[in-house]
């Protein structure tokens, strides 16, 4: 059985909203028929003798994230989020990852460009770590430098106590040379949604016009939101002073939900998205994190207070997205401030030049099927093919291709490339260069069209990063020819 037909039939059964018995989904029927993933953990069984340069444990923790609420949930080292993991660019390194669940595994390296083997992907054919048993994964020369992270890249399907739905995710830093902007203060900051549960979506346009492909199933719903380790107010503020320079890095881990972010009384200044630096840094008042992105920004510590640093969403920031900003010799409650409506456009941090035609344009239309078979849940496509029933898309070493996204469906989705860096060519109508990615936010019926050059020959993942998107078919192949 595969990884697509598990998770149609894991799906069929709703899971309980707390999941608090952690009940463990047997992911080996899941994996095994990808690229011979079951003989590979048989090897990986054994941890290796030479001690890594950095050490990570899968285990079971409860996350006290404001008082009185706790979560029981899945993490590294048994805190959310993971260690920081700070890598130098080119300078190779060995992580040893011991799996203390009794269920496989398997970390991504999100945004560095390793080979298939190492990159954390069973559909690539990255080895899966056995329950109870260890696996060192090898970065030869880690690069790009930038703000990248690692996290869990199990399937979940209906069962929202695994995958990205847990707390198996950390900042991963590669260091190079240069100083991003010139800061008296860097703070890492992880966006997470906490408690999920199958919301069925729009019953009553189901029931009125049943055939319509669009129809959704059901989608994810979540009680609670943090940032780091805590709800808004609980925890420990960011402590700043007056006149300060703060390096702000942005991550969404969330499974499935985008944000929007705002700092009342300030600016975020753009410097890098998903840790490469940006052609144009221009300072904006929302910052936009679609699920996987990154962003970096400098924040200048002028109007003293005490601050509110959260989603523009109300509802959001009651169930705790966002974090208090305090400055040197204040107090008092937090204040929340409403910003000015403004549309995200990834534009504006981009050359308005563009780009050279490419060697080979791939459309992609990116497709809600809708329920299938009685399904609960919709099924996504690329091009009309749901994982694992996909041709896979051809390159040759050494060409540039463009990926043509043609978003058909009325949801966003953050695709993500594996183990390649794209440069984004058009949003819309609007040609563009400079800007440089490994997700991204393509809007309901819009186009958007990314360049990558195929230069680092192996299997590679391409997908919508919204877990269950990506669960139910939304994934295609790339597959070097030479």
């Amino acid at each position: 059985m595969n990884r697509r037909s598990f998770l149609l039939t894991a799906g069929g059964v709703m899971a309980h909203p707390l999941l608090n018995s952690l009940v463990p989904t047997p992911s080996s029927l899941l994996y095994a028929a990808q690229q011979g993933a079951a003989k590979k953990t048989a090897s990986a069984a054994k941890p290796p003798q030479a001690k890594a340069d950095h050490s990570l444990s899968i285990q079971p923790c409860t996350l006290e994230i404001s008082p009185g609420v706790n979560i029981k949930t899945f993490a590294y080292n048994g805190q959310v989020p993971g260690p920081i993991l700070r890598l130098r660019q080119g300078v190779p390194v060995t992580i040893d990852v011991a799996n203390q669940t009794d269920r496989e595994d398997i970390v991504h390296w999100h945004g560095l460009t390793t080979d298939s083997h190492n990159d954390g992907a069973m559909e690539e054919g990255s080895p899966m770590i056995p329950a109870g048993g260890s696996l060192r994964y090898t970065l030869a020369a880690p690069n790009p430098p930038g703000t990248r992270w690692y996290h869990t890249h199990t399937g979940s399907g209906s069962n929202l106590s695994i995958g990205t739905y847990t707390g198996q995710f950390g900042f991963l830093l590669v260091e190079g040379p240069g100083d991003p902007g010139h800061y008296d203060q860097e703070v890492f900051l992880a966006i997470h949604h906490w408690q999920p549960s199958f919301v069925p979506m729009v019953e009553t346009m189901q029931a009125q016009s049943a055939n319509h492909p669009a129809n959704p199933g059901s989608d994810v719903g979540y009680q609670y939101a943090t940032i780091n380790a805590h709800r808004l107010g609980a925890g420990e503020p960011i402590r700043v002073k007056q006149g300060q320079r703060v390096l702000m890095r942005l991550l969404n881990a969330s499974a499935t939900e985008n944000v929007l972010l705002a700092l009342p009384g300030h600016t975020f200044r753009v410097i890098a998205l998903d840790g490469n630096p940006v052609p144009n840094p221009k300072e904006v008042e929302v910052v936009q994190v679609a699920v996987a992105e990154r962003v970096d920004a400098i924040v200048e510590m002028k109007s003293p207070g005490v601050w509110t640093l959260g989603s523009t969403l109300e509802k959001s920031r009651q169930m705790g997205l966002g974090i208090v900003v305090e400055y040197a010799g204040k107090s008092g409650p937090p204040v929340w401030k409403d910003p000015p409506s403004a549309a995200w456009d990834y534009t504006q941090f981009a050359a308005a030049k563009p780009l050279a035609d490419p060697d080979e344009t791939l459309p992609l239309a990116l497709m809600d099927m809708g329920p299938q078979k009685d399904a609960k849940f919709d099924t996504w496509a690329i091009n009309g093919q749901s994982w694992p029933s996909i041709d896979p898309l051809k390159v040759t070493r050494g060409k540039r291709y463009r990926l043509l996204f043609q978003n058909t469906s009325n949801d966003q989705h953050p695709m993500h490339l594996h183990r390649h860096t794209f440069e984004v060519a058009s949003i819309g109508d609007k040609n563009i260069s400079g800007l440089r990615k490994d997700v991204i936010n393509v809007m309901p019926l819009e186009t958007v069209g990314v360049d990558f050059v195929a230069d680092n020959p192996g299997d590679t993942l391409l997908h919508c990063h919204m877990q269950l998107h990506m669960d139910f078919g939304f994934m295609q192949l790339i597959k070097y020819t030479a």
